[in-house]
């Protein structure tokens, strides 16, 4: 949680159940929020892969396949995701690019 902006930390399973989390104190999350959080991060891995392979097929273009992972913007917080772990940043705070480093 040492990451600036970081609400909670979570780690899904490839089908998308939440196993494991920390939600820094005060943030406005639960489990049953990032359960479903975790369900879309494995739901849009999946259809930015399923892009990702159509787009390099289709046009012979190469380096959008694998999909490494992506940023998820809300309003308030957003949600950086890289293989099956992820974490929550306020807006205002976010250093994205640590985040996704963290994640490697």
């Amino acid at each position: 949680m040492g990451l600036p902006g970081a609400m909670a930390a979570f780690e899904y399973s490839d089908k998308g159940e939440l196993v494991a989390s920390k939600i820094a104190s005060g943030a406005d999350l639960n489990e049953q929020v990032l359960d479903m959080l975790s369900h879309v991060c494995v739901a849009n891995v999946s259809i930015a892969t399923m892009q990702a392979r159509g787009w390099e097929g289709l046009t012979g273009m190469k380096g959008f396949y694998p999909i490494g992972g992506f940023t998820l913007m809300g309003v308030d917080w957003s949600a950086v995701a890289r293989g099956t772990q992820g974490v929550v940043l306020k807006n205002s705070d976010a250093d994205y690019q640590a985040a996704y480093d963290a994640l490697a």
